[in-house]
């Protein structure tokens, strides 16, 4: 059993674009010629997205991609922006930042840990840094979460024989998992592939990098925001880190509802 007191986000897939395409449709729209200045796809996918509603190829306001989409998050013509998506995969997490976390339902799609089907009898637990930094609190947290996982793998022996009757062993493992996760605490460490648009990332990290937001939820939002800021900084770019008096940190941004 791992002690897990910091989570990890992989920004494991991005969108492209098909540049033949994008000249054909240029071309049977008689636009002689568009550039732009960007060679992030999603970045690119933005403007194109924008630039459709009013056909404005021909005469691009002038300050390339960066002024072109800081003038959508001025307008917040945000609709522009959900075209534009990302994949993660976040590790180190608790059962209960992932409660938090798929409340945000528009623009974000999820595939989580399954607890009916992992054997989670080598499972690890997140602990809050304000136990960790206190011994006395943190050896009451480390009791209850050993005996917890101690009463689950107890449970599965029990519940496998007790079904021993159910021939299909995948079956049987399922139904005693199943039931046996329900002594298993908040805390347990859990995996979450994460796939999101652009405007949704935006409204996440509005409301959960901000000092109101639960500190595990806010520091997987700033996680995300500097890989994203790295990513497509004509999006993103706009926020700004603060730090905080626990040593945490929130973001803040000129535009809001985007």
């Amino acid at each position: 059993m791992r002690i897990i007191r910091e989570p990890t986000v992989y920004l494991i897939g991005r969108q492209v674009t098909d540049e033949a395409e994008i000249e054909r449709f240029l071309a049977d729209h008689q636009v002689a010629q568009w550039t732009t200045d960007t060679s992030v796809a999603g970045e690119k996918l933005a403007e194109i997205a924008g630039r459709v509603c009013y056909m404005s190829f021909a005469k691009p306001r002038p300050g390339g991609s960066a002024s072109y989409l800081t003038h959508i998050k001025e307008v917040a013509h945000g609709s522009v922006l959900e075209h534009v998506a990302w994949n993660f995969i976040i590790t180190g997490v608790s059962r209960s930042f992932t409660h938090e976390l798929v409340r945000h339902r528009a623009g974000f799609g999820y595939s989580q840990l399954s607890q009916r089907y992992v054997d989670e009898s080598i499972a690890d637990f997140v602990e809050p840094s304000c136990i960790a930094d206190d011994p006395a609190l943190h050896d009451v947290w480390l009791s209850s979460v050993e005996q917890a996982q101690a009463a689950y793998v107890k449970l599965v022996d029990g519940l496998e024989k007790k079904f021993s009757s159910v021939d299909d062993k995948t079956m049987r493992r399922k139904i005693a998992r199943q039931a046996a996760r329900s002594v298993l605490p908040n805390a347990t460490e859990t995996k979450i592939f994460v796939t999101a648009n652009a405007r949704a990332l935006r409204h996440f990290i509005e409301l959960r990098c901000n000092e109101q937001a639960e500190i595990e939820i806010r520091a997987v939002a700033a996680k995300m925001l500097e890989i994203l800021q790295k990513e497509a900084p004509n999006i993103f770019g706009d926020y700004k880190f603060i730090k905080l008096p626990d040593g945490t940190r929130a973001a803040d941004t000129p535009f809001r509802k985007v």
